[in-house]
């Protein structure tokens, strides 16, 4: 159980105590069993309680200098605990997920990791490119941390647009070489973390050329600092972009080449090839290029639910502890918890969290099962997951930045404060939707995939999985869904939204080059109602996936976890159906009564929810330290803690700050 400093506040015990469900059995079934449980709370143990990981100052009253410098010293201490960690035989790749991610890692290093993307994207990027010659030569260093690597694509002048990166890579068939080179400011590589002082080498994607024709975007190895010096290598221009809302300790550079040489071998040629008199072999699908971008969105799911449930287990804490207002004149104010809108500000995050959570498994099962598939030559599968990946990256992201701000302000001015992390967890995830794929982009991407399903569907051709549901729309003889109010009714409602809103863009494309327009200008002009159609299929498939992950988890679950569970997951499904009302009306037979009736099931959902909600956010069994907040903390004594914070102010270090005699007191003594 996360750490007490002693007493706990008696509403937040009473909270506990009124529990209808077995915390520990919450807490096993959502880190996946007795094992994992074990392995996370030694791990949590070993690095929390080391005194070179704690924090001496708040990061927030350091300069940018002295954050980055803490940054990379906490780094490496954690990643010499994680070697040590192997040798004591508790090794495995979750102590580097964990040191990695939304929880344990931001409880370490509260604004970001500036080794994030050496393991998160350089190391992937090897293994995803790279040729076993080139791996043998390459991934052992990198794996040892003996060279440090970024991963270089967005430039200052182009992002999730890859085809217009203008940095080039031209072949030399005379010496062998590649020739590096920035040939414009806006060419620059721009937002890599890790690159402005923290790697010596890098994945740089450019521009490829030989024998006078491009060839596309292609991934290479650059040494960008000398492996003992550290002082940038010729040619190279490398610094540090400044500050940002968040993520300060990431390090993100920029980075400019001038005609810098490298040999053949650097380019990674698991894919693409480029044979030594020039001639260029195209790789069986365009999309292993961009392997590294999709396991990384994978990536970001899971962590938009961690960053999500350190928020609701803040605010949730909070709300018991604040009392706030009568409800009833003559008697005490309540928790602010009691008020049902409080209420619905908070447990819809909180079921999302969970529902983001478990589809974030879904979908990282689903890339390990394709990338297996691409080990063998099979890419059938590879547009699904593509596309699948797209749209759950830009809503997960999108949600969990609304969702954190949401919180943050359902503890009022206390969740203002810098202390309470509510900050540092939004400049995390509001990052996090402009990063690998800016949301709009990533959503008309997954509608480019689906209207070819739909003319899949048109055509009476099998279809994947998650788009199965529009041959059942194209066979309804109705244009509007009969609604059915129970869960399963709920879902297919949602993928009929979907459907319906796919259909009237196709038809709107249609009808736009009729009038004149070519399919791209026709694309374009339909583009909102497009990035809508993704939005509509990604929430669908959210609320399917979390139905049928829930499902698995009540069938082994106690009957009091599985009526907790069942109700979150209703909550969720509720909260979504009511916020898609105006399109429920357009492709459904939604009426009136059904709408007050679904409004009625989500309010009993909140008051069903409402004993439990403490206990919940307990079983994600959230260190203090990983939470980082005196609003959240396992005690509840909130004020105490702000009041602790506050004095660490260094304007609480001296009783007469010196502004008082050089400004304040000349100012007020002189005569205006």
């Amino acid at each position: 159980m996360p750490s007490t400093s002693g007493t706990v506040n008696k509403d937040l015990q009473a909270e506990r105590d009124k529990c209808t469900f077995n915390n520990e059995e919450f807490t096993l079934w959502w880190v996946g069993g007795e094992t994992k449980l074990k392995e996370k709370r030694f791990r949590e143990d070993f690095f929390l309680n080391d005194p070179e990981l704690q924090e001496k100052v708040p990061l927030h009253f350091l300069s940018h200098k002295e954050l980055y410098e803490e940054s990379v010293r906490k780094a490496t201490v954690a990643f010499r605990k994680v070697r040590k960690m192997n040798e004591m035989g508790q090794d495995g790749v979750d102590n580097y997920s964990a040191l990695l991610g939304g929880l344990l890692g931001t409880g370490i290093l509260k604004q970001g990791n500036p080794l994030t993307v050496h393991y998160v994207m350089f190391l992937p990027a090897i293994l995803g490119h790279g040729t076993p010659e080139q791996q043998a030569e390459w991934f052992g260093r990198a794996w040892n941390c003996e060279i440090i690597g970024t991963y270089a694509q967005t430039e200052l002048g182009h992002g999730t647009f890859l085809r217009g990166l203008e940095t080039t890579a031209t072949y030399d068939e005379r010496t062998k070489e590649f020739v590096l080179h920035s040939p414009t400011l806006t060419a620059y590589k721009w937002w890599p973390g890790g690159l402005a002082q923290t790697a010596n080498y890098c994945v740089v994607m450019a521009q490829l050329y030989s024998k006078g024709q491009c060839h596309g975007i292609q991934p290479f190895i650059v040494q960008l600092r000398d492996e003992e010096s550290h002082v940038p290598m010729k040619g190279i221009t490398i610094g540090d972009i400044g500050n940002k809302l968040g993520m300060n300790g990431v390090n993100n550079g920029f980075l400019g080449f001038d005609h810098v040489r490298i040999p053949r071998k650097n380019m990674l040629m698991k894919n693409a090839k480029l044979l030594e008199d020039g001639t260029f072999v195209k790789p069986p699908s365009q999309a292993l290029t961009y392997g590294t971008m999709m396991f990384v969105r994978v990536v970001i799911c899971r962590d938009m639910a961690a960053y999500l449930s350190k928020a609701v287990t803040i605010a949730v804490r909070y709300s018991a502890v604040r009392r706030q207002s009568h409800i009833n004149p003559d008697q005490p104010e309540v928790q602010v918890i009691d008020h049902l809108t409080q209420q619905y500000k908070l447990f819809p995050a909180l079921a999302k969290s969970i529902i983001f959570k478990l589809t974030s498994d879904n979908l990282w099962d689903m890339y390990n099962q394709v990338t297996s598939e691409l080990d063998k030559g099979d890419l059938e599968r590879l547009p699904e997951l593509h596309a699948i990946a797209c749209c759950l990256k830009a809503i997960t992201t999108a949600d969990a930045a609304a969702g954190v701000e949401l919180c943050r302000m359902a503890c009022g001015g206390h969740g203002y404060m810098t202390c309470s992390n509510f900050y540092g967890t939004y400049g995390m995830v509001t990052a996090a939707c402009t990063y690998e794929g800016e949301n709009t982009v990533l959503l008309l991407q997954t509608a480019r995939y689906l209207m070819k399903a739909w003319q899949q569907a048109q055509r009476g051709q099998e279809l994947v999985p998650t788009v199965q549901y529009l041959a059942r729309f194209l066979s309804s003889k109705n244009r509007r869904m009969d609604w059915d109010e129970s869960i399963g009714g709920i879902v297919r409602a949602l993928q009929t939204v979907a459907a319906g809103k796919l259909r009237l863009a196709a038809e709107h494309i249609e009808q736009r080059q009729k009038r004149g327009a070519t399919l791209e200008e026709a694309t374009n002009q339909t583009s909102i109602e497009l990035a809508r159609t993704a939005d509509a299929h990604c929430r669908a498939f959210l609320v399917q996936s979390g139905c049928e992950m829930i499902e698995k988890g009540c069938a082994t679950a106690s009957p009091e976890l599985a009526k907790v569970l069942r109700t979150i997951y209703h909550l969720y499904a509720y909260d979504e159906a009511l916020k898609s009302l105006g399109d429920l009306l357009r492709f459904t037979t939604i009426s009136e009564s059904d709408i007050n009736r679904l409004q009625a099931k989500l309010e009993d959902a909140l008051t069903e929810l409402r004993p439990n909600a403490v206990g919940i956010v307990d079983s994600f069994d959230l260190p203090d330290d990983v939470l980082g907040s005196p609003l959240g903390a396992y005690d509840g004594n909130v004020y105490e803690r702000l009041y602790e914070e506050a004095k660490k102010s260094p304007l609480n270090q001296e009783p007469v700050n010196q502004s008082f005699h050089m400004y304040l007191k000349p100012f007020m003594k002189s005569s205006l």
